[in-house]
């Protein structure tokens, strides 16, 4: 296989030659071209052509593309699972790295429709007053980065790097430049080609840079976005380019990172959580061969559980098959490569001067359908360091290969102290079915970690592990781990998007965002239920007349609802009340009056009423007392060719003007049937 550089929306050979070889026989799999290429030209490409593009798509129409993005590699995922051996990996690593980066994809796509609105950018917040008289105010906003994301993804998820990265960017609408880990970059090289073939993203939406990226950080502007996954020196080394530092270009890290599991006093031999906690831990040391940035490489337990846990984990450990991954019985396959193994071979020997070993031997073991003496082949090792506390290297040295370390502690104040001098982390994941012991180690560890994972009885069948970032929730940790934050959910999008405050006049505020808010131009014509959705304006408003609410409507309320609560039904029991004045109204049958004060009842373009938001109950209203309701139509969202999602922003204010109540009523309104 020759690897190729994507730039400019064409595959271009690079002026060096680099051999890959198989991590399984050691034969030359692929050759990667890199160097040569115009790569201020490549930045200027994405800048002006696929940022243009992408900008021009609102985040419904992004979202639409990554969900069709994922259904096509979806249909082709077989041959990135073949290509996947050559790298190590079993059929289930592969299924990790290649299922995994296309369900992010899929949950993108989902957030995307679901909870962002159909517009190219965002608001972030309510509007704030900046004047006494009310035509001064402020409000912020969120728009797409005017630069190109650049994403270096480490070597042992090809697929899911490129992909994880890739979605939010995406969604954002800035482009992206991957560039892969040469090692296993044929994977990644496989997957970029189906994307261009694909022609599902607009041109210069994703570009694919093999091999070294030479000058490319020497044009970077304060517009883009760099995105790091690998090594802690690596990592440093690239921070300090003077160019991030000039144009203070974001910088997000992913790297190193000594991972805990931590076993609690409670989850004693025979207990499901102890149980649960040998499991994950070999699956953890196992998994792609260790070579996980989430794996587990610290195991702390009570001193009084530490022998059951060796002998557990050798039993579990030694029925691994190791070999050759294509082999359906083998659980296990080699590292990367030959120079993996040896970088992992020395770690171990460094954390072995405070540890012994306690399971596996890197000079003696068995595997299937390959060559140990040739390959990069290692078996599980485990190992124990009895005095943690006085330790060093084992809070300090990451063997990066399927190694972890058993930690025994006296109390949980002394965990919580061993756990944190992993001097931050990706992720720990704690064993207990004791709340109290899960609360002291939470807020004991949080501030050192990104994620922390509850694992017992109740969750144990479910739990996604401790080692499986989920894209809803934030990867990243500080310190160690690189003070990154990746997916979160829609969090990731902040990474390439700039919050802008907006200093003005309500109407110039409202004509700008969309978002008609207080002290803006009313528009009031025909009532505004009667407007298709194209044709509705925002600031299109309705004001009600009057109604009384009466004693008999509390009462008839309070008995037709079963909502008897003493503040509407007993004078004697309000009184001194620090709230209400005496008996008062419900506010939901202020709700109930108000929208038969607005409500227009014919047939017309409102669809259907699905929801309130933001409902805050201002003023009470006494029996005796006059209300009534303005409407005024708000935000605009279109859904699809039928209808669109309109945001109506409405008040409850009582005879005097006061403002009893206030909420967002959201309405489907149809499209114009032409």
């Amino acid at each position: 296989m020759k690897l190729e550089s994507f730039v400019q929306g064409q595959w271009r050979a690079g002026r060096d030659r680099i051999e890959i070889r198989s991590a399984v026989t050691g034969n030359v799999v692929a050759e990667a071209t890199s160097g040569g290429l115009d790569l201020r030209q490549a930045l200027a490409y994405g800048r002006d052509t696929g940022g243009a593009h992408l900008r021009r798509l609102s985040f419904h129409q992004r979202a639409e593309l990554l969900k069709k993005l994922a259904s096509y590699l979806g249909e082709r995922k077989e041959q990135l699972y073949k290509l996947s051996f050559a790298t190590g990996a079993t059929r289930g690593d592969a299924l990790i790295d290649v299922d995994g980066g296309i369900g992010t994809l899929l949950v993108y796509a989902g957030k995307g429709r679901r909870e962002l609105p159909n517009a190219t950018f965002l608001l972030d917040g309510a509007v704030e007053p900046l004047s006494k008289g009310g035509n001064f105010a402020g409000r912020h906003i969120v728009t797409p980065l005017r630069g190109v994301a650049l994403h270096i993804n480490a070597f042992n998820f090809p697929c899911w790097g490129l992909l994880e990265k890739l979605a939010p960017a995406l969604l954002a609408g800035v482009p992206v430049i991957s560039k892969p880990a040469t090692v296993t970059a044929y994977v990644a090289h496989a997957l970029a080609r189906m994307i261009a073939e694909s022609q599902i993203l607009p041109e210069g939406a994703l570009q694919f840079l093999v091999g070294s990226t030479d000058d490319l950080f020497e044009h970077l502007t304060c517009q883009d976005v760099v995105s790091f996954t690998g090594s802690a020196a690596t990592s440093q080394a690239l921070q300090r380019h003077p160019v991030i530092a000039r144009e203070a270009v974001r910088f997000i890290a992913e790297r190193d990172s000594l991972n805990a599991a931590i076993l609690a006093p409670d989850a004693a031999p025979g207990t499901p959580e102890f149980d649960l906690f040998v499991k994950e831990v070999a699956k953890e040391m196992t998994v792609k061969a260790g070579q996980k940035c989430t794996a587990i490489r610290r195991a702390l337990l009570p001193a009084a559980h530490l022998d059951a846990a060796i002998a557990a984990l050798r039993t579990r450990l030694a029925s691994v098959t190791i070999g050759n991954p294509e082999l359906d019985n083998v659980r296990m396959g080699p590292l990367v490569g030959l120079d993996q193994r040896r970088d992992v071979l020395a770690h171990v020997a460094t954390l072995r001067q405070e540890a012994e070993l306690v399971a596996g031997d890197p000079d003696n073991f068995e595997i299937e359908g390959a060559d140990a003496r040739r390959d990069a082949f290692l078996p599980p090792l485990l190992l124990h360091c009895a005095d943690p506390a006085r330790a060093t290297a084992v809070h300090e040295v990451e063997a990066f290969g399927p190694v972890c370390t058993l930690m025994p502690y006296g109390d949980l104040a002394e965990a919580i102290t061993l756990t944190n001098r992993g001097g931050g982390s990706l992720v720990a994941s704690v064993y207990t079915h004791d709340a109290d012991t899960a609360a002291e180690l939470v807020f004991g560890v949080g501030a050192f970690h990104g994620r922390l994972v509850l694992i017992d009885r109740d969750c144990g069948k479910e739990q996604t592990g401790h080692g499986s970032p989920m894209p809803q929730l934030l990867h990243g940790g500080p310190g160690r781990a690189g003070g990154g934050e990746e997916l979160g959910g829609l969090r990731s999008l902040a990474h390439y998007m700039q919050r802008t405050a907006l200093q003005g006049s309500p109407a110039m505020l409202s004509a700008i965002t969309g978002s008609w808010s207080k002290g803006a131009p009313l528009v009031l014509e025909r009532h505004p239920f009667r407007y298709h959705f194209e044709d509705l304006a925002i600031g299109q408003s309705f004001s009600s007349k009057e109604r009384v609410v009466t004693l008999e409507d509390i009462e008839h309320f309070a008995h037709f609802t079963g909502d008897t609560f003493y503040a509407h039904m007993d004078e004697e029991a309000t009184a001194g009340h620090p709230f209400f004045p005496g008996r008062v109204a419900h506010g939901y049958l202020l709700l109930s009056f108000a929208a038969g004060l607005f409500v227009d009842p014919d047939p017309g373009p409102v669809l259907a009423n699905y929801g309130l938001d933001s409902l805050r109950f201002l003023k009470p209203v006494v029996p005796g007392e006059a209300i009534k309701v303005r409407l005024t139509a708000k935000e605009k969202s279109p859904r699809n060719a039928q209808y669109g999602e309109v945001r109506w922003d409405v008040e409850i204010t009582t005879g005097a003007g006061d403002t009893a109540a206030t909420y967002e009523l959201l309405t489907m309104n149809a499209m114009r049937a032409d």
